[in-house]
C-alpha cells in the first residue's frame, strides 16, 4: 500500500472514530424539556454527532392527561418521536437526559426508563457512556440541581462518565449559573423564564467533545 493510500485510510479511520453517537433522552409534560432536547440535538449535529432524539414512555393515566390541555398538547406534539429503548443506550457513545423536577428528583417516567436498564447494565453495556443532564422546575429553587444530581447518582452505578457543564462557557452564567447541567424555571404561563438556549447548545457540544476525546484515546 502506498504512503498516500495509508494516509487516506488513516484519515478515514479517524473520521469514523470521531463520529460520536449521541442519544438525547427526554420526558416532557409541558414542552420545556422537549424544546431543550431539540436544542441539544441541533447543537450536537452541528458538532458532527449522529443523534437520536428519544422520549421515554408516558406512565400517567390517559384520563389525567386529557384533563390538562398543556399536557395533552405535549403528548400530541411528541407522538411521532421514537420511544427510548435499551438498544438506544447500547448504540450511544454519549447520552443527554432532560427531565422536569418531581419533588427534588427526576420524573417517574424517566426513573422507570433508567430502572429498566438492568439487563444491559448487568452485561456491562452502560460502562463508559458519557452522560450529561438537564432539568426544569416551576420556580428558581424548585429542585433543578437536585434532579440533575439524582440522574448522575444513577449514572455512577452505570459506570458512566459524567460530563457536567461546570463554568466552561459564559452562557452558563446567562442561564442562571448551574454548573451541574442546564436548568430552567418555567413561569405560570408555561414559558421559560431564563434564556437557556445557548447554555443547552454549549452543553450538548461539550458532551460530544468529551465523548470524542474519550473515544479517540
Amino acid at each position: 500500500m502506498s504512503f498516500i493510500k495509508k494516509l487516506f485510510k488513516k484519515s478515514k479511520e479517524n473520521e469514523e472514530m470521531s463520529n460520536v453517537k449521541l442519544a438525547v433522552v427526554f420526558y416532557s409534560m409541558g414542552g420545556t424539556n422537549y424544546q431543550m432536547a431539540k436544542w441539544a440535538k441541533e447543537a450536537a449535529e452541528e458538532s458532527g454527532a449522529e443523534v437520536r432524539l428519544l422520549k421515554v414512555e408516558e406512565l400517567a393515566p390517559e384520563s389525567v392527561i386529557e384533563a390538562n390541555d398543556l399536557w395533552k398538547s405535549t403528548v400530541e406534539t411528541v407522538k411521532d418521536i421514537p420511544t427510548a429503548a435499551s438498544d438506544d443506550i447500547e448504540w450511544a457513545d454519549a447520552i443527554i437526559f432532560s427531565s422536569p423536577t418531581r419533588f427534588g428528583g427526576m420524573a417517574s417516567q424517566m426513573k422507570q426508563f433508567i430502572d429498566t436498564q438492568g439487563g444491559i447494565w448487568a452485561k456491562g453495556k452502560t460502562i463508559n457512556k458519557v452522560v450529561s443532564a438537564m432539568s426544569s422546575a416551576q420556580n428558581p429553587h424548585g429542585g433543578q440541581e437536585a434532579t440533575i444530581l439524582n440522574i448522575y447518582t444513577s449514572m455512577m452505578h452505570w459506570g458512566a462518565i459524567i460530563a457536567p457543564t461546570g463554568y466552561t462557557d459564559q452562557s452558563i452564567f446567562g442561564a442562571g449559573g448551574n454548573p451541574y447541567g442546564t436548568s430552567v424555571t418555567v413561569g405560570p404561563d408555561g414559558k421559560m423564564v431564563e434564556d437557556v438556549e445557548a447554555a443547552v447548545k454549549h452543553q450538548a457540544k461539550r458532551t460530544v467533545s468529551v465523548a470524542k476525546s474519550f473515544n479517540n484515546n
